[in-house]
């Protein structure tokens, strides 16, 4: 079965036929999903979604699209979250979606550089790996990382050169594949998904975000996972099933699923 590593099945799109979406991802072959916070305001929310559907993990951090709203004491508050939740009945598989957005124009390049470092720190002290959002800005997340080592973790939609894919790898990171991978422009993006290592991927939608080429624009959602897998067997030349043992056994050992 298939893994989506990165799910935001909290989102406000999702509210009005939240469970049928889970039922058509289930029959879509994904057994599990990886539910990322991207603010304080919605890590219950994140932890409520997660305990209510089987399958579910969640990872709590403060995006950098959020860091201008986001309160100086946010990163306190995420640490004893996360210090209050590892033990607990729904514990949290990662810190994220963290790191840098230089895609926006006019973001406050500074705050989000002083948040990525310092939850990059709690992961550290946690032992927990990260959930990466790296648009426009692989080399100067790269940077930080080689500072403050973490547990690796998942560079999120990754659209970066072969080189940084390979320094990524070499920091214990997995490198997540979606939506983009599904255009045949995406040329770079498809040349990366079937050529480096395979124990190196995994397979995500970002739903409701990223949408694949076919739904020319739509809402995404995780049922679209199957169809993503699918695309990357055909770039790989590998079955179904290959693609869904692979994937998936890299996503357990990223994260430490069960």
């Amino acid at each position: 079965m298939l893994i989506d590593t990165h799910c935001h099945l909290d989102a406000r799109e999702f509210d009005e036929d939240r469970d049928a979406l889970v039922f058509a991802a289930r029959e879509a072959g994904v057994s599990g999903m990886v539910v990322p916070a991207v603010e304080a305001l919605n890590f219950a929310v994140v932890r409520e979604t997660c305990l209510r559907y089987e399958g579910c993990f969640p990872a709590y951090g403060i995006h950098p699209l959020y860091v201008e709203r986001a309160n100086d004491t946010d990163v306190s508050l995420l640490r004893d979250w996360l210090k209050c939740q590892i033990e607990g009945a729904m514990p949290p598989v990662a810190v994220g979606e963290i790191g840098l957005d230089f895609y926006v124009a006019g973001g406050d390049v500074v705050r989000q550089v002083h948040f990525l470092r310092e939850q990059l720190k709690l992961a550290r002290d946690f032992d927990l790996p990260v959930l990466l959002h790296v648009r426009r800005s692989v080399d100067q997340v790269l940077k930080h990382l080689r500072r403050i080592g973490v547990r690796g973790g998942i560079a999120h939609a990754f659209n970066g050169s072969r080189q940084q894919a390979e320094d990524f790898i070499r920091l214990g990171f997995k490198l997540g594949f979606g939506g983009a991978m599904t255009y045949p422009g995406s040329t770079r993006i498809r040349g990366l998904a079937s050529t480096l290592p395979i124990d190196a991927i995994v397979l995500e939608t970002d739903a409701p975000d990223i949408p694949s080429c076919w739904l020319a624009g739509g809402r995404n959602t995780p049922a679209e996972l199957g169809r993503i897998a699918s695309v990357f067997a055909e770039l790989r030349d590998l079955s179904s099933l290959e693609v869904q043992v692979a994937t998936s056994a890299n996503v357990r050992a990223v994260l430490r699923l069960p």
